[in-house]
């Protein structure tokens, strides 16, 4: 991997406070948000870029993580989540289809697998699921195990620890739940659900034994300094693995005329995540097809070490061919073990 410096020649008190925080995190301490709003208005950010990189590079070494998911049911949400084209609340021309069949999940799972994915993900869409759709959902997974190796997670709305315990017993390993944003932010995009509610689900994912996946959305109208509040609730809540969309405006929702977010916007973004979650997978996500592929390697060599490869739910992802070449050719590897820390609630 290739420095990223612009060849600028940075104040001597910006360089000695990188250093300073960096020095911190690898000494084990936690950046403020003082000290994280201090890295965000940098006037140059390749400072930032260089000190996150090397941070990725010491704490969490050649690991990238990789995973593919299936939109197990979809549409006709009852939820008003101002980005997601599946809500009835927006017209959007989004096609609804009840369960797969397990058939279908386990030739996609296997297929996956075979191009060098750890992880496969069941997504459903909706507030919850009902208990015989959960039941469904431990067959199919039951169905994944007998043909793959493959690690099998699920992200299947707001569950309590009855329906979650059928699916760990199933052999779901983790659980997705987004926080999608910050606090304050949430509650500007959604009205039908809380954040609380997801950290019920949470804990109780935690509970039954399961590893936890959360992260969000960037590019839906926040700023900066709540990109660093949504950073911060995801350390309060002990997360590891952060996948981190950027919105894909779609036709018919709220959101559709958001403006897009620079280059700039974006890594550092990344940058402060991996400042602030040291140990944790950032996790290409929803919304990459957008990003130009000289901006991609950039953000690995700052500090994503995951991602999600093959369709993003209702919107075009990035093929697990094109993505195993790039993890090679950004120096990472998906041969390591990359799972992550086990939270006993």
């Amino acid at each position: 991997m290739h420095s990223i410096s612009e060849g600028k020649h940075a104040p001597r008190k910006e360089c000695e406070a990188v250093s300073s925080l960096e020095n911190k995190i690898y000494n084990g301490g936690d950046l403020t948000k003082e000290e994280a709003l201090y890295l965000s208005s940098l006037c140059d950010k390749s400072l930032l870029y260089e000190a996150a990189h090397r941070i990725t590079a010491q704490l969490c070494g050649k690991k990238f993580d990789t995973c593919s998911i299936i939109n197990v049911k979809s549409g006709n949400c009852p939820e008003d989540c101002k980005w997601c084209a599946q809500s009835i609340h927006f017209h959007t021309g989004c096609v609804a289809h009840s369960l797969l069949t397990p058939e279908e999940c386990v030739a996609q799972a296997c297929y996956n697998r075979a191009q060098g994915v750890n992880r496969f993900s069941l997504v459903a869409v909706g507030r919850t699921q009902s208990l015989h759709e959960i039941e469904k959902m431990a067959s199919i997974i039951r169905a994944i195990r007998a043909k793959s190796d493959v690690q099998c997670c699920v992200s299947l709305g707001l569950l309590d620890e009855e329906k979650l315990r059928i699916l760990y017993e199933a052999g779901v390993t983790t659980y997705h739940c987004n926080m999608e944003s910050s606090p304050r932010h949430f509650k500007k995009l959604v009205s039908t659900h809380t954040q609380q509610e997801k950290i019920e689900t949470i804990r109780a994912a935690r509970k039954v034994g399961m590893r936890v996946c959360s992260g969000g959305i960037i590019g839906m109208g926040e700023s900066m300094e709540e990109r660093i509040d949504f950073a911060f609730l995801l350390r309060e809540l002990q997360i590891f693995s952060i996948p981190i969309n950027i919105l894909h405006p779609i036709a018919g929702t709220p959101l559709e005329k958001m403006a897009p977010l620079t280059e700039e916007e974006y890594l550092t973004t990344i940058a402060l995540f991996r400042f602030i979650h040291p140990y944790a997978f950032l996790r290409f996500s929803g919304g990459r097809i957008q990003v130009p592929i000289p901006t991609v390697r950039k953000a690995m060599y700052i500090g994503v070490n995951s991602a999600i490869t093959g369709d993003m739910l209702t919107t075009i992802g990035a093929r697990a061919k094109e993505d195993m070449e790039l993890i090679r050719e950004m120096g990472y590897s998906t041969a390591l073990n990359t799972d992550w820390e086990v939270i006993n609630e």
